[in-house]
């Protein structure tokens, strides 16, 4: 019996996603976990939602990460990566001079692409869940001890006697803080009020 024509159509809409490659794939469920993060918070996402928003069967989740939890702390790790990515090369459009790599680093959270509405519906979705799953709280350590490290060198690169250590824990914090303010509600201050007080931060911290 012949199908009508929108199931047709609707099956060979779903078919290239069962076709990819392993990585396309596991990518396609990465994305769409970012997106359903986003869209739905911590408490929505599950394998269901997750594959609902890829457009594959539920059994293409299982089968790829073995379960939602590592699904999950995947995008986490992935998610953090394009925001260090994006911020090296702030660093490195900045140029040699150590204070103002520094402060692109910085600087660089409060400027698209970091500074999106939509990766604050991801990031705090997956910050709800490092509590809860120990696959999400592993790759929030090793994630946020990553851009410590890089924030620690570029302080080491300015000189200075302080504890580099703490300084980065400290620029961090109130990176976190003035980026999560500016994305929640930017009538308050602006981007470039933002940056106006990371600078003052680094120049108290480096004096």
């Amino acid at each position: 019996m012949a199908q009508p024509a929108d199931d047709a159509g609707r099956r060979l809409m779903l078919r290239p996603s069962y076709r990819r490659a392993p990585a396309e794939r596991r990518q396609a469920l990465i994305d769409a976990t970012a997106r359903s993060l986003a869209k739905h918070g911590a408490g929505g996402v599950s394998v269901r939602t997750i594959a609902g928003e890829a457009g594959v069967s539920p059994g293409l989740v299982t089968h790829h990460f073995e379960g939602v939890e590592p699904l999950i702390a995947a995008t986490y790790r992935q998610v953090s990566e394009r925001v260090g990515e994006a911020l090296a090369a702030a660093v490195e459009a900045a140029g040699d001079d150590p204070r103002a790599r520094l402060e692109a680093y910085v600087i660089g959270n409060f400027l698209p692409p970091v500074m999106d509405e939509e990766l604050l519906g991801t990031w705090l979705g997956l910050l709800g869940l490092t509590k809860s799953m120990p696959l999400v709280s592993a790759a929030h350590a090793e994630s946020y001890g990553g851009f410590r490290a890089a924030m620690e060198r570029l302080l080491a690169d300015c000189g200075g006697k302080g504890d580099h250590r703490l300084e980065a824990v400290a620029i961090t914090a109130l990176v976190d803080g003035l980026w999560l303010e500016l994305c929640l509600d930017r009538s308050v201050f602006s981007a470039e009020e933002a940056a106006a007080l990371a600078r003052r931060w680094i120049d108290a911290l480096l004096a």
